[in-house]
């Protein structure tokens, strides 16, 4: 069995992304894909987009205080410069792998 197709921004109410579902604060919750959304490009395969009935979805799991946790200690993670140990109050770009003073250190020294 073929799922429906319809072109960008044509389905028909009752079908949603998994982001509009999570806007709405609801999530898929095991159910099938209703149908894909295509948007056409020039020199690609088309754009898809997954849909899935909103009458069918569920609402979204609460963050339980230990997820809560779990996240601060990697956002932590991020923020903490490998050389120096101090938290650089952004996130350490990955390109550079150390806070930008770490980074450019080396470049003011030479």
């Amino acid at each position: 069995m073929s799922l429906p197709v319809y072109r960008w921004r044509l389905a028909p109410d009752g079908l949603a992304t998994r982001r509009q579902l999570r806007a709405l604060g609801l999530r898929p919750g095991g159910q099938d894909v209703a149908a894909q959304l295509e948007r056409p490009r020039r020199r690609r395969g088309p754009l898809v987009a997954y849909l899935y009935l909103v009458d069918r979805a569920e609402p979204v799991r609460p963050m339980t205080p230990a997820k809560w946790a779990a996240l601060a200690k990697a956002n932590t993670a991020r923020r903490t410069c490998p050389n120096c140990r101090r938290d650089a109050g952004y996130c350490i770009p990955r390109s550079l792998g150390m806070c930008v003073p770490c980074a450019d250190a080396p470049e003011l020294a030479a």
